[in-house]
């Protein structure tokens, strides 16, 4: 097997999963440290990630991209990328909807590089079975050995760019817009002095909801922020199709207030989510 150089973009907590397994896979990983937080330092030194200390160096000693990023920042970065005259295989596995997907990948391919997009469907990948990587492109099937040896599983779905992010849309427009749902039925019933006599309601039903959706709203606040980006993703996703958006839109508003949860020791109480969640509207009323 021939050993590739590969570049990560960046190693945060879904990126150095990725890396791992491009390591177990029998590749070199790369990475920038230049303008990334301790964090992110911490991470790549762990697991032995070579440091290119400039993105110029990294286009030059890599022949295949990888870019796990927030959405907002993933054609900023791609430009950043182009910039510097890459020339090889740049694979996309951010939350962004099909239409960026295909305007980075146009970008790409107007300046002599191979786009694959790419989404990503589960937590960070650290056991087998649990996160799958979907590619769609016509250069898909070369990197596919990047993640042969798991534990991040890679599955072909065609070569229309696309394609793999308009599914990474539909999956999350349903799990993390359900939770943000969840999370405005809660704060609204504590807003209205009724959340005993709603969760007692639930309690009746044959599912476990009061546990489900407390543990769903606490535990979605340690990635708010990130997610913020992705609804608007979703939404503009559901716009291009003409599907109605508005609930993506909100859901979107919903994180923008659980923000400020990032970074958290612990994982807050129910309540203070809730009161994190009422605080704009409460303000705005007052």
């Amino acid at each position: 097997m021939h050993r590739q150089q590969v570049g990560i973009l960046h190693p945060g907590e879904m990126g150095i999963s990725v890396a791992a397994t491009i390591q177990n896979s029998g590749h070199t990983v790369h990475w920038v440290s230049q303008g990334r937080s301790p964090q992110t330092h911490t991470r790549a030194e762990k697991y032995g990630l070579n440091d290119a200390r400039s993105l110029s160096r990294l286009c030059e000693t890599c022949s295949i991209l990888v870019s796990v990023c927030p959405p907002a920042e993933a054609e900023a970065i791609a430009k950043d990328v182009l910039a510097h005259n890459f020339a090889g295989i740049y694979v996309d596995m951010n939350a962004i909807s099909p239409q960026r997907a295909k305007r980075i990948g146009q970008s790409m391919a107007d300046a002599g590089a191979t786009f694959v997009d790419g989404g990503i469907i589960g937590g960070p990948a650290w056991t087998l079975g649990n996160t799958r990587l979907y590619l769609a492109g016509e250069a898909a099937e070369q990197v596919t050995s990047c993640f042969s040896a798991g534990p991040l599983e890679a599955v072909i779905i065609g070569e229309v760019i696309g394609k793999a992010s308009a599914l990474k849309m539909c999956y999350a427009a349903y799990t993390k817009g359900t939770t943000a749902l969840l999370t405005a039925v809660l704060a609204t019933a504590e807003a209205l002095d009724v959340r005993a006599e709603l969760e007692g309601q639930w309690s009746h039903e044959p599912s476990d909801l009061v546990t489900s959706a407390a543990h769903r709203v606490r535990q979605v606040t340690a990635k708010a922020w990130r997610f913020v980006g992705e609804m608007d993703e979703i939404a503009a996703t559901f716009e291009e199709v003409g599907t109605p958006n508005d609930f993506h839109r909100a859901a979107a508003e919903i994180y923008r207030r659980l923000a400020n949860f990032k970074n958290a020791p612990e994982m807050p109480t129910l309540e203070d989510v809730l009161q994190a969640v009422l605080h704009d509207t409460l303000e705005s009323t007052s």
